[in-house]
């Protein structure tokens, strides 16, 4: 799939997948991918950034985790997070909805027959 495909919805894909659970970033692009059956990979280039800004907003907070030698930073969804996620769902499904009607009718509207 293009990586474009994924822009104006990245949001939204990092904080669905964050919503069980803390994940460190690496973490993050696994569930993705998997998520997608493999459709979608994220490079660390991108969610970085986003995961920064997500946190700036108010909508992730971080925690450093030491796992052995290594510092991993994780992230989890705040409050406002999950409020933000429920509202972007609704936003995907009335944006599939009209595609969907558009790409695959099932009955063309104002059309004489």
């Amino acid at each position: 799939m293009r990586q474009d495909a994924v822009r104006g919805h990245l949001d939204g894909l990092l904080l669905a997948v964050l919503e069980p659970a803390p994940l460190h970033g690496y973490a993050i692009i696994t569930a993705v991918q998997q998520r997608s059956g493999g459709a979608l990979e994220l490079r660390t280039g991108t969610i970085y950034p986003a995961l920064k800004r997500l946190e700036r907003l108010g909508l992730l907070r971080s925690s450093c985790e030491s796992t052995g030698q290594r510092q991993r930073r994780c992230y989890e969804l705040t409050d406002a997070g999950q409020r933000y996620l429920a509202t972007e769902r609704t936003a995907w499904q009335d944006f599939t909805t009209a595609i969907g009607s558009v790409l695959n009718p099932a009955q063309p509207h104002g059309l004489a027959t």
